[in-house]
């Protein structure tokens, strides 16, 4: 009977891993470009509110 190898286990594991990881952080990039930080908004006009423009 053949014996494991474990390294080889290992490895394809921590690759997977690191794939994984790797397409994470570009789907967080990609969102982080997408959409504006929290608590940015459009500017608003002196003298128009944003209720304003909308009616």
């Amino acid at each position: 009977m053949a014996k494991p190898n474990y390294s080889f286990e290992k490895r394809q594991r921590e690759l997977a891993k690191k794939k994984k990881k790797e397409e994470k952080r570009q789907r967080k990039a990609a969102e982080s470009l997408e959409q504006p930080k929290e608590g940015e908004t459009a500017p608003v006009v002196e003298g128009q509110s944003a209720e304003n423009e909308s009616s």
